[in-house]
C-alpha cells in the first residue's frame, strides 16, 4: 500500500503545498512530509482529516494506494483487469 504517495499526488492536484495542506489538516509540515514519503503512518483520526481535506472518501483513498503485493494472488488478476477502469471513475468522479 502506497498511502502517501496517493495523498501526495492528490494534494499537488489540488494545487496545495505541504505547509497549506497539512495546516488545513492540524499537523505540522513535518509529518505531512513523513506520511507522504511512508516514512510514517498516520493514525486513523488524522487519516479521516486528511480524507476530508482532499474531499476523497477514505476508502477511495485506500482503492488509490493500493498495489499489487496488497492483492491475493488469487485476486490479482482479476485486480489488474478491473483497476484501470475504477481508478479512471474515480477520477472522473473526485478529479484526483
Amino acid at each position: 500500500m502506497d498511502l502517501g504517495t496517493a495523498i501526495k499526488k492528490i494534494r499537488k492536484q489540488r494545487g496545495q503545498t505541504q505547509t497549506e495542506f497539512a495546516n488545513s489538516c492540524g499537523i505540522t509540515q513535518t509529518y505531512l512530509s513523513q506520511i507522504e514519503n511512508n516514512n510514517k503512518e498516520p493514525n486513523l483520526s488524522t487519516l479521516k482529516e486528511i480524507s476530508f481535506n482532499l474531499d476523497v472518501p477514505l476508502p477511495i483513498l485506500f482503492f488509490l494506494s493500493l498495489n499489487e503485493d496488497d492483492i491475493s494472488i488469487e485476486k490479482r488478476q482479476a485486480f489488474e483487469i478491473i483497476s484501470p477502469s475504477v481508478k479512471l471513475l474515480i477520477n472522473e468522479f473526485f478529479r484526483v
